[in-house]
């Protein structure tokens, strides 16, 4: 009995590599700045690399694993994620650094989703896949958290280079054992649309990169994104098909959260170093109780009835980004920091699980790939462009401020016209309800 839970154990730790990969870099950044002389810009890119094409490349890394085999995609992910890991942590400049991080974002972009589509396929009874889901919450939320906690560790005792080779053993040992233990799945067939997978990559990052103010490289992205639509309705198996409407709110939602979540795990270290003058190791272990409390409340996310719990979980996630963006230069670590981060804990990882549920409710199973990589595109997008625009902000304050706004507008969202979509397709987190397709029909728009 315990045996048919091994996959999930190692899909679930795959995750939480791709998640600990975005915030596991942000402690040791004063440190790549001086040791490879990169600039401001540089810098930020050393983690936008990663979460760009990590979730450009999300929607056709899931139809990839529909189409070739979730197993068969999975493993190649993982592999390019280790051999890119190990490129990073030898980098001689920041731009091999950039260009490693970028390729790990692929290795990512690839697993991510099939490792989310083999959990909703393997997992498929309603009380599996509220346990399931209810553990993938927890090492999605947990993962940033933990990511900063194990960066400031790693770099005050070893260096900068440490947070990248710490990833390679734990990667090779997914794949080995998703290679033992995840039996394959059948590929559905058919061919990944590459044109739309193009133009929409590319539309992506120049939109992100211009958002910094590179006017040229906005309009640009903005032309490739008209593109890719353009294409969408015009191709006969379209990268974003219009049977995924259905879905289409909680994955706006997820994108707004990951806009918090990146920009928190981003700024909150930077604040606890430039401001307080906490080392490395000081501003990991004081996310310590962030991280619980992420894990604690994804868990218990999964066991919660009732619609009103998401909607009290922003509400959370907001109070307590405003209560710390009074970021004070002689902070209390009870008051100033752990009361703020113990609330944030809290909602965040209630609404993970809840708008992840949202997100996979209803989505047949040949369309698995497309709908994980899909949430996992919608948070790692919101969380590059809301960087893109959070570095224009002038103080730490500002940012955790407009963070708690972000939060705010995610909460209407999810209490608007979104709740009664929601209310139509149940998530397996709702005690008694199952996986169950769209009442609209396939080609509905």
């Amino acid at each position: 009995m315990r045996t048919r839970w091994l996959p999930l154990a190692v899909l679930a730790t795959a995750q939480f590599l791709v998640v600990l990969s975005t915030s596991i870099v942000n402690v040791s950044l004063p440190q790549i700045r001086s040791g490879l002389g990169t600039s401001a810009t540089g810098l930020s890119w050393v983690v936008n690399a990663y979460v760009l094409v990590f979730g450009a490349l999300l929607l056709p890394g899931g139809r990839f694993g529909d189409a070739y085999g979730l197993r068969r995609v999975f493993l190649v992910g993982a592999s390019i994620f280790a051999a890119s890991a190990a490129a990073a942590a030898i980098a001689p400049d920041t731009a091999a650094l950039i260009a490693a991080r970028s390729v790990q974002g692929l290795g990512a972009a690839l697993m991510a989703p099939t490792a989310l589509a083999l959990v909703l396929t393997l997992y498929r009874d309603s009380r599996d896949s509220g346990v399931a889901l209810g553990v993938w919450g927890a090492v999605s939320g947990a993962g940033g958290a933990v990511g900063v906690l194990l960066g400031g560790l790693l770099t005050d005792r070893f260096g900068w280079r440490s947070v990248f080779f710490v990833v390679v053993p734990v990667a090779l040992a997914v794949l080995l054992a998703a290679w033992r233990l995840v039996e394959p799945r059948p590929a559905v067939g058919g061919r990944p649309d590459v044109p739309s997978a193009v133009t929409a990559t590319g539309g992506l990052v120049a939109l992100t990169y211009g958002l910094s103010g590179h006017w040229t490289a906005l309009a640009a992205g903005l032309i490739l994104l008209a593109a890719f639509a353009f294409r969408q309705r015009r191709v006969a198996d379209p990268l974003l098909p219009p049977r995924m409407a259905p879905v289409a709110w909680p994955n706006v939602a997820m994108a707004l959260l990951g806009a918090v979540w990146l920009g928190l795990f981003y700024y909150l270290p930077l604040y606890q170093q430039h401001t307080l003058g906490y080392t490395p190791l000081r501003a990991g272990l004081t996310q310590l109780p962030l991280a619980l409390m992420i894990t604690v409340s994804s868990w218990v996310a999964g066991r919660l009835p009732g619609r009103a719990t998401l909607p009290v979980g922003l509400l959370m996630l907001a109070t307590g980004l405003a209560w710390l963006a009074r970021t004070p230069s002689a902070a209390s670590f009870l008051i100033d920091l752990l009361g703020p981060t113990l609330l944030i804990g809290a909602g965040m990882g209630v609404a993970f699980v809840r708008i992840t549920a949202s997100a996979s409710a209803g989505v047949p199973a040949t369309d698995s790939g497309l709908a994980g990589g899909l949430v996992n595109a919608s948070r790692q997008l919101g969380g590059a462009t809301g960087l893109s625009f959070l570095t224009a902000l002038p103080t730490f304050g500002a940012v955790f401020l407009t963070c708690a706004a972000i939060t705010v507008l995610t909460l209407i969202t999810v209490t608007g016209k979104a709740i009664s979509i929601w209310h139509n397709h149940p998530g397996p987190m709702s005690p008694g309800t199952t996986h169950r397709p769209p009442t609209s029909s396939p080609h509905s728009s």
